[in-house]
């Protein structure tokens, strides 16, 4: 199992409010929290480095070999395959910003000291045309979530849901992936623009219209008649 440490940098102010009561890894971009896909992506345990107040919350955890990477970069195929390749000290770096490094825990003695650290052996990543994503402001957590929800059905393994009610009206090629444990009143859902997501106990009443690509998380409920635009998310408990 990795150890991976994700960290808020500088440019953390620039995301708020949304990162005001939780690290940038705790944000949700469709289906899964970032701290989630970075998780399932490397298999390995995620803690933190964030703002000083949030830091009892959120503690970190340091091993004697640890993946250290920017919460506001989101994992692709291409990130995750860098990452992999990682050596000690070694660090993936675009232009002057840290993305990623691979540390052990006599470095982070000596961060947390502020002694001088080793120096690291870094790659800059800013010439590599690969779709790199990165929030550098909140809409961009908008802007991508139809996409991240689409990555999110690859990664979680999700396919389409075979025994569904005639009453539930679907249209589209694209999966709709319907937890055993959701109750779905008659309602339209139409996938021709991307995959529908509805998490466990999800309620979806009569007459609601759905419109991918779509995440429903656990314990939503879904009102009657409601119209639900395509690129939405909505977490636990959501109404």
């Amino acid at each position: 199992m990795n150890n991976i440490i994700l960290f808020d940098d500088e440019k953390w102010k620039d995301l708020l409010p949304v990162c005001m009561t939780r690290p940038i890894a705790e944000c949700r971009i469709g289906i899964l929290k970032i701290s989630e896909k970075w998780s399932g992506y490397l298999h390995g345990d995620v803690s933190y480095i964030t703002k000083d107040y949030l830091a009892e919350k959120y503690p970190i955890n340091i091993s004697h070999d640890n993946l250290v990477i920017n919460a506001r970069w989101l994992p692709n195929d291409r990130l995750i395959s860098l990452i992999k390749k990682l050596k000690q000290n070694d660090a993936l770096l675009h232009e002057d910003v840290l993305v990623a490094a691979r540390m052990d825990d006599k470095q982070f003695e000596k961060l947390i000291a502020n002694e001088e650290i080793d120096e690291l052996k870094g790659l800059d990543i800013s010439k590599l045309d690969d779709g790199f994503s990165v929030l550098k402001r909140p809409h961009d957590i908008f802007m991508l979530n139809g996409a991240e929800i689409q990555n999110d059905f690859r990664l979680l393994k999700l396919s389409k849901t075979e025994d569904i009610s005639p009453d539930v009206k679907i249209t589209g090629s694209h999966p709709v992936y319907i937890d055993e444990t959701a109750q779905l009143e008659p309602c339209f859902i139409n996938a021709n623009e991307g995959p529908v997501f509805i998490g466990k106990h999800v309620k979806v009443m009569q007459g609601a219209m759905l419109r991918g690509p779509l995440s429903l998380s656990e314990y939503c409920v879904v009102k009657m008649g409601a119209k639900i635009y395509k690129d939405c998310s909505f977490g636990p408990h959501c109404k």
